[in-house]
């Protein structure tokens, strides 16, 4: 849920369309530059014996893995992640959600070429917050969080960052994955199609490699932890409808409010029954700790809408099909894409191989 921002950078390239949206769009190029010039090649990082083994063998792994990413999952294969950037900070940009108080939806950014997006990304932790503060004070519900990477969609070579390897070579597949399907189809102004789509090709993938290396483990790890998170996107989703029929009610915005708070501690109780049927573990603990509101659940729900349905399709369609598919889907109007996710959420279910959340 820390990688909300994927695109909003692009915006770089059409700096000066819009007079009073500049102070944004420069953070953005000067963000990006500054990315674009701390690039390593790796192979050259992986061949100095002067640089750090563990970093070697991370990049060595990263490698591995884009080659995977090009010949089982058939995405973009061209100079993406074949350089390595430290930036050093603990992630590239941070990101700001918003929602009414008194609505599930979340407010829209539109950029060129990304659309509108439900987010707004910015290289600087103060800068996010800064303009959290100031949609707090307007009356939003608001969420900021760290994002480990977001693609530029094919328009530069991204590159590997040091943000990307905290968590380990299963988390790097993840990310590189998912960083790769967003280059390979993107809908512009359809957040969650365009995340689905790409978390799809991520768990997918991810389930594809640790079972190509044999690593027994690592499967049935990754399928736990997949299952977990499947269980919070139903509280997740859960939660949205309770919070809309409260908002929907015929009652006055005291009593909304009121309806509001009791909801977010009846899904705070749902959350410690999970627990305690997980055996305690705390990963998400944190994001519990942080506050909920009605825009952090649109920072987990963006990428969990439809991807029961496209999970099931690519299992069926296979890869190439998949993206021919979706990329259809994209040159569709909203509503037609929504009836089509919707026939293959049926489909799925009558069949039996519907996924989790």
């Amino acid at each position: 849920m820390h990688r909300l921002c994927r695109i909003s950078c692009v915006v770089a390239l059409a700096a000066t369309s819009s007079g009073c949206a500049l102070p944004y769009y420069w953070q953005a190029i000067g963000g990006q530059l500054d990315l674009l010039r701390k690039r390593e090649a790796i192979e050259a990082i992986v061949d100095d014996a002067d640089r750090d083994v563990e970093l070697k063998d991370t990049l060595r792994a990263a490698a591995e893995l884009r080659r995977f990413a090009v010949t089982d999952l058939r995405l973009p294969d061209n100079d993406s992640y074949t350089t390595y950037a430290d930036l050093g900070r603990p992630y590239v940009v941070w990101n700001v959600v918003a929602t009414k108080p008194l609505s599930v939806d979340p407010e829209q950014w539109c950029f060129p070429f990304a659309g509108c997006v439900s987010y707004r990304g910015y290289f600087k932790r103060q800068d996010a917050e800064a303009f959290q503060r100031r949609l707090d004070r307007r009356g939003f519900d608001t969420y900021s969080g760290g994002s480990t990477a977001y693609s530029t969609l094919g328009y530069f070579a991204d590159p590997v960052l040091n943000t990307m390897l905290r968590g380990g070579v299963e988390d790097v597949a993840a990310i590189l994955f998912h960083e790769l399907a967003h280059q390979k189809v993107y809908v512009p102004g359809d957040s969650e199609l365009s995340e689905a789509f790409a978390t799809a090709v991520e768990e997918h993938g991810v389930e594809m490699w640790l079972r190509a290396r044999g690593d027994r483990a690592g499967l049935e790890r990754y399928a736990n932890r997949i299952a977990r998170r499947g269980e919070i996107a139903a509280l997740v989703a859960a939660q949205q409808s309770r919070l809309r029929a409260v908002f929907a009610a015929d009652s006055d915005e005291a009593g909304k409010r009121a309806a509001k708070a009791a909801a977010f501690e009846q899904m705070r109780i749902e959350y410690a029954a999970l627990k305690e049927r997980w055996g305690g573990i705390q990963e998400y603990d944190a994001w519990f700790a942080g506050g909920l509101n009605n825009a952090t659940l649109v920072a987990f729900a963006t990428y969990r809408r439809w991807l029961p349905a496209l999970k099931a399709h690519l299992r069926k369609a296979g890869f190439e099909q998949y993206y021919r598919d979706v990329a259809e889907l994209a040159d569709l109007p909203a509503h037609g894409r929504q009836l089509r996710l919707e026939e293959w959420e049926r489909r799925a279910s009558t069949a039996g191989g519907l996924p989790q959340l």
